[in-house]
């Protein structure tokens, strides 16, 4: 069994409460009071929250895995360039080599600045960091685009060291799983959120288009809107070629997705009417070279934005045809009416507005 599916088992067991899952509360009850204390730390000051002087717009997830951060991340920046601001991208790069503070470029490759930031900056543009240290890192974007005037922190709920003034917490159709904290369950921290915990002040549950939304606990307050997710309707070559995504039915074609839920992306294409010839599940981050058997398969392969920058780094003029699918997801107007709104209790407003940064 490889590291793909033992996670994609993982993950079963996590979202009901059996035997597997029981065996393992002795260990979440020890990682429960490790997260509690450290949100304990950050919260009496013995441990350092650092502030930007920018608004910092954080999106992260509570349950383990892929729950649609980075889209949320790619339909952020739209709508906030459309209001007026400049945004810039600070993340961790999952999966990249060394944890120091780089830029990523339009050629950086995704095993230097991860897949996700790399996705990222290929798709919007924007000024994107990357650092184990986001607080140092957003400084050292600020240094180098001093345009930017908002940052987006991605998979920053949990990185209590940052100051964020407005925070997303997004959840998939997995919604808290079977509510058991780590290894036992999916959550990260708790569900609702503890006393010491960062408090989203947007719940954003995702799910397909022809599914129904998770079911999750609710606090009350807390303003809750959906996002709908389905595959664009074209698909991309790595030289930039277009094609219908309905050009793939009825054609022989490898699908490989390197996600935390690969078959998530396997069942979109099949509801499609695209019927891969055979489906590669990787690990979530896989390195470059994981991707090397999938292209000696002989067949054009159809992957995520997310796996199309590792099959980049490898592909060879004898390699065939790689074709990326867009996942492209639609929010609640509401959801983006209550950001704005929040943004304008800080104190500020878009640069068209008012030039300049907002006075930390």
């Amino acid at each position: 069994m490889n590291q793909a599916h033992r996670h994609a088992r993982w993950q079963a067991e996590a979202l009901e409460r059996g035997w597997a899952a029981r065996r393992r509360l002795p260990l979440a009850a020890i990682y429960g009071t490790l997260v509690v204390l450290r949100q304990l730390a950050f919260r009496l000051g013995w441990m350092k929250v650092r502030r930007l002087p920018v608004p910092v717009i954080v999106v992260g997830n509570v349950v383990a895995g892929g729950a649609g951060k980075t889209p949320t991340v790619l339909a952020l920046i739209g709508h906030l360039r459309e209001r007026g601001w400049r945004p810039g991208v600070i993340s961790r790069g999952h999966g990249r080599q060394g944890s120091g503070i780089r830029e990523v470029g339009p050629q950086t490759p995704a095993s230097e600045g991860g897949d996700e930031p790399v996705l990222i900056r290929c798709r919007t543009g924007v000024p994107v960091f990357v650092g184990a240290d986001r607080a140092a890192a957003g400084r050292a974007l600020l240094a180098s685009h001093p345009e930017v005037n908002l940052l987006l922190s991605d998979d920053g709920l949990q990185h209590l060291s940052l100051h964020g003034d407005v925070a997303v917490a997004v959840f998939d159709e997995r919604g808290v799983g079977n509510g058991w904290l780590l290894p036992a369950g999916l959550l990260r921290e708790t569900w609702p959120p503890g006393r010491w915990a960062r408090t989203p002040d947007l719940l954003l549950l995702q799910h397909r288009d022809d599914r129904p939304a998770p079911a999750i606990p609710q606090p009350p307050g807390m303003a809750c809107f959906h996002g709908r997710r389905h595959l664009s309707p074209t698909v991309t070559a790595l030289d930039g070629r277009q094609q219908s995504l309905q050009f793939l039915a009825g054609t022989p074609f490898v699908a490989v997705a390197g996600l935390a839920q690969p078959d998530r992306f396997f069942e979109m294409l099949r509801s499609a009417g695209c019927t891969p010839t055979r489906e590669w599940a990787l690990t979530d981050h896989a390195p470059p070279e994981s991707y090397r058997p999938v292209l000696a398969e002989g067949l054009p392969v159809v992957c995520t934005e997310k796996d199309r920058a590792k099959l980049a780094e490898i592909w060879t003029e004898n390699s065939p045809d790689v074709w990326s699918a867009a996942l492209e997801l639609a929010i609640d107007s509401g959801f983006f009416e209550q950001l704005d709104a929040r943004l304008c209790t800080l104190g500020s407003l878009p640069a068209s507005d008012k030039p300049g940064r907002r006075k930390g």
